[in-house]
């Protein structure tokens, strides 16, 4: 037990003293949250902003098509259309000519057939359904006005109906749209990071037990301590450096949380009223500020217990068959052939656990929730929408149990492997490793 603590602390005090650990330890969710707003900020850039000159013969459209930041309209006299048009060809400043022919006898079927755009140049899908949009609630406003039917008659059959949902299991709260669209990133989030974490880490326990085994250092090493050990000593040694990354990053979190939380609320006070600008950003101090409420109501002591639990108890079960596999190989090249049994569970997990967000106390995803292959990533996704204390406590000491297997089994697999070279590991012989 001593050499396992021992080598434990030798792996973890190697990752952790390293300058890269630190800084991207500290610097990852800030290149995250930069890399969001760099997205961001790409489409916003690449909105179109085109200008639609119109030619209204109908006389329908003319205080009717409304002008916007990504499409404004010009109304042009019909005598103008053909130089209009002859000119198009090279004008930079105009994108295309909408012709609207005559409303004959309201027949607005004649009136769809004989429209045409005539553009400079490509347009966007976007623009083109925006002006096909805004075409078609004038025809409609002006169908309903044939029926007898007022502005303030149109605008209340229009009404959406709100429903408002009571939760009578978290102490009769409401539950919102917005919380649920919060619970669903932030479950996408957790289990896409754990996913991937698992993945990564327990790679880089195969690679790291590959490269002792072929530099033949592992052979003087385990002349000192048992081959378990020593692959005990690497896995809990890389689950430290994992587990202190996930402490800085939730810390980091609930601290941004509370910031924007504060900042957001501010901002709702200090905006006047009566500009376009400022109502947009207290809009968007609004929605940040009912974001950060719903993620500081969640029972974060409960998912941050959760994810570390099925984190840790997740990435020992995987990494044991990621540090089995590099015993059991001479190369990266032979890895391919088994890493596979690893990762295909994994992604079952993950992507089944997306259908969770409709249902998350459905068959499916308390099946995989409770199975050991897929709860590491499963369980971790509903945990946000809450989950009965009984199927936590049976899918803990599931996974508990079948990680101790799981070391067993790639104990022995080590222990006979890792002193093997030359030889190419077969299914076949792995399993008689394993019975020996």
């Amino acid at each position: 037990m001593n050499n396992i603590f021992l080598i434990t602390k030798r792996e973890f005090l190697t990752q952790v003293k390293k300058k890269s650990f630190i800084i991207l330890t500290i610097l990852a969710p800030v290149l995250l949250v930069a890399f969001g707003a760099v997205i961001g900020l790409m489409f916003k850039a690449n909105e179109s902003h085109s200008v639609i000159e119109v030619v209204d013969k109908s006389g329908l459209f003319k205080n009717q098509l409304k002008s916007s930041e990504q499409l404004k309209y010009v109304f042009v006299s019909a005598a103008d259309e053909k130089s209009k048009i002859n000119n198009l060809k090279g004008n930079e400043s105009l994108d295309g000519i909408l012709v609207l022919p005559e409303l004959k006898n309201q027949n607005f079927d004649d009136l769809q057939k004989n429209t045409r755009l005539v553009i400079n140049n490509k347009i966007g899908f976007d623009t083109k359904q925006k002006i096909v949009s805004d075409i078609t609630d004038v025809i409609k406003k002006e169908k309903i006005k044939q029926l007898g039917i007022a502005e303030k008659q149109l605008i209340n059959l229009d009404k959406s109906f709100t429903l408002k949902t009571i939760n009578v299991s978290e102490n009769n709260k409401e539950d919102s749209d917005l919380g649920f669209g919060v619970k669903s990133g932030l479950s996408i989030l957790l289990m896409y990071v754990t996913f991937m974490f698992i993945i990564i880490y327990g790679v880089r326990v195969m690679r790291s037990v590959l490269e002792e085994k072929n530099n033949r250092v592992v052979e003087i090493i385990i002349s000192s301590v048992k081959p378990f050990e020593l692959m005990m000593g690497k896995i809990l040694g890389v689950t430290l450096v994992a587990l202190t990354q996930f402490l800085v990053w939730i810390t980091m979190s609930v601290i941004g949380a509370l910031v924007l939380n504060t900042g957001f609320s501010s901002i709702q006070k200090n905006i006047p009223g009566g500009n376009e600008e400022l109502a947009s950003k207290l809009d968007i101090a609004q929605i940040a500020t009912q974001i950060s409420h719903n993620l500081l109501e969640l029972n974060f002591p409960l998912i941050i217990f959760v994810f570390i639990v099925f984190f840790l108890l997740g990435y020992i079960f995987y990494s044991s068959i990621y540090a089995a596999i590099g015993s059991a190989v001479d190369n990266e090249t032979e890895t391919q052939q088994f890493t596979l049994f690893a990762i295909l569970p994994l992604m079952l997990g993950m992507y089944g656990s997306f259908s969770l967000m409709n249902n998350p106390d459905g068959p499916l995803g308390f099946w995989l929730s409770i199975i050991p292959f897929t709860s590491p990533v499963a369980m971790i996704a509903r945990i946000p929408f809450g989950v009965p204390a009984w199927q936590i406590a049976l899918s803990i000491a599931l996974l508990l149990m079948t990680t101790i297997f799981m070391i067993f089994v790639a104990g022995k697999i080590y222990r006979v492997g890792i002193l093997m070279y030359g030889n190419k590991a077969t299914l076949k012989e792995i399993w008689k490793w394993i019975k020996g």
